[in-house]
């Protein structure tokens, strides 16, 4: 790499050498003579007792009579240089705070395009992924996952009924109750709709279905309040073990069939007893 400067700038080129010394990247940058110059006697490696002056540009530690800066022997460090050297590190220093901010942006990106656009939980291509990476995490390790299935009773109804914004508030409501009644390992996403998915990590089809219980449970015991009503709400959910060769959405579906039997036999029991 070569500067060239006029006036101000160098009149002669600037050359920066990149190189490494005890596995640390030195650079070095020299004044190219005009003509070709003595032989340099042998450089010494940096001495502790060198002392070093700021530079009132961007706070760098620029030698003021050190032997030796950056791999650059004190007596190549001339003003010329040491500018070059300000130049340079004014330079990194934009391109690091740069990365920065395009690492936060995408990071940003990322976490928007993994959460649903009603509640603050994962969508569903989020969820999916997640499901796989169980997969292959039970696989590898032999441990046993469970997904439960939840699906709001009478969704519909409520929608048609009070409106798309009542409907909302529920959804909310419900997103809300699951997320305050999961352990940190639980992993929580909406699938579609009024229906929700849990994964339970090392959980087998027993506990699963307590902890669905309960879920269930939680949901039912606040009502939704919206303006100056409130409305009590339930949910249906089915229980089902991650299996070995099966499709993630195999999985689902198998959540979703067990869900959906249950509520059947509810719905069943209910009329016997009326």
């Amino acid at each position: 790499m070569t500067f060239r400067q006029d006036d101000n700038r160098c009149e002669r080129p600037v050359r920066i050498h990149f190189g490494y010394m005890g596995g640390i990247e030195l650079m070095k940058i020299t004044e190219t003579p005009t003509t070709r110059p003595a032989a340099l006697p042998s450089r010494k490696p940096a001495v502790a007792s060198a002392s070093y002056v700021l530079s009132s540009d961007l706070g760098v530690a620029v030698p003021n009579d050190s032997a030796m800066f950056m791999g650059i022997p004190e007596p190549e460090l001339t003003p010329k240089v040491r500018n070059a050297i300000v130049v340079l590190t004014q330079e990194v220093e934009n391109l690091r705070g740069e990365v920065e901010r395009v690492n936060s942006h995408l990071a940003q990106v990322e976490r928007l395009a993994d959460e649903d656009a009603l509640v603050p939980v994962r969508n569903r291509r989020a969820f999916m992924r997640e499901m796989s990476r169980v997969v292959s995490y039970n696989e590898r390790y032999n441990v046993v996952s469970s997904l439960i299935y939840f699906d709001l009773n009478n969704f519909k109804e409520i929608n048609d009924k009070y409106g798309h914004a009542v409907g909302d508030v529920t959804l909310l409501h419900a997103a809300n109750s699951l997320i305050n009644n999961l352990r940190a390992s639980d992993l929580l996403g909406r699938l579609g709709g009024d229906e929700f998915g849990v994964i339970l990590e090392r959980t087998n089809a027993e506990q699963a279905l307590l902890k669905g219980r309960d879920l269930a449970r939680a949901i039912q015991a606040t009502p939704v309040e919206y303006e100056d009503f409130k409305l009590t709400i339930t949910a249906s959910y089915g229980v089902t073990m991650f299996k070995l060769g099966e499709s993630v959405q195999d999985t689902i579906n198998a959540a979703d069939r067990a869900m959906f039997e249950r509520k059947k036999a509810l719905k069943f029991m209910k009329t016997v007893r009326s």
